[in-house]
């Protein structure tokens, strides 16, 4: 694993980065009480058709906010997924999740067992399809989260992301990829889709201050089922790494040296 000695900034930090990243951070809290309150009251009775649209509404005014205050917009490349798949993504910050679940159709996620303890937040979460792991369990962990998989595979899984890194990065940071997405793709048949992204240089992990840009999410071709589950993770952590490399770069990022 490598990681920078300290976070990338693409511009000149000033008081006012705070100011308006406060500001925003604010927003969401509100905006997440008010389309939580508002699903619950409205699209509770459609179940995950419904946890689905309250998704989509609340990160597409995330997103809106975020232009508005931040003056940070994104860009989507190649080909989104839309059937039953796995997907490993690049996770550099909250800006890349409110994307994918934006844009992708019926996308659910692999996310931390803590998560779903979270007011509204949780349970949309478990509503829309998405599987809970506590990696406090070990090897026991993935069991469950494979017969998570299997049982929403019965009635359409949709577009599973997974985060094969288990957490968020820096740009230029680098984690071993995780073996659960691989064992998945073996024990489902499901092709992987690897996204790449260079959101970090403008959002980091760190979520503060937050900067002016164009953020881009790389769809890329699928990496087809049938793979031994090592072989799968060294194609998916190969493809991603470099794509996000190249867009990293693209916006202006320099990999420290070592």
């Amino acid at each position: 694993m490598t990681e920078p000695t300290t976070p990338y900034h693409p511009g000149k930090i000033t008081w006012f980065s705070y100011v308006r990243a406060a500001v925003f951070y604010v927003h969401i809290s509100l905006a997440t009480l008010f389309f939580g309150i508002w699903g619950l009251i409205f699209q509770l009775p459609r179940g995950r058709i419904g946890a689905h649209r309250v998704a989509s509404v609340w990160s597409g005014h995330l997103l809106a906010a975020a232009r508005f205050y931040l003056g940070l917009r994104y860009e989507l490349r190649g080909e989104m997924p839309t059937g039953d798949c796995l997907v490993g993504a690049k996770h550099q910050s909250f800006f890349d999740i409110l994307i994918l679940a934006h844009h992708m159709p019926q996308r659910s996620f692999i996310m931390k067992k803590q998560i779903m303890n979270v007011p509204i937040m949780g349970w949309f979460a478990l509503q829309a399809g998405c599987i809970p792991i506590d990696r406090s369990r070990g090897s026991e962990a993935m069991k469950v989260m494979l017969e998570g998989v299997k049982e929403a595979q019965k009635n359409g899984l949709g577009q599973l992301i997974i985060y094969p890194e288990g957490t968020r990065t820096y740009p230029g940071e680098k984690r071993r990829y995780k073996q659960g997405i691989g064992v998945i793709s073996n024990a489902t048949g499901l092709p992987v889709y690897p996204i790449a992204t260079n959101v970090g240089v403008f959002w980091s992990k760190r979520g503060w201050p937050i900067h002016s840009g164009v953020g881009v999410v790389e769809f890329m071709p699928p990496i087809a089922p049938g793979l031994p589950a090592a072989e799968l993770l060294a194609e998916l952590q190969r493809r991603v790494e470099a794509e996000s490399d190249k867009l990293m770069a693209e916006a202006g990022f320099i990999a420290p040296k070592g």
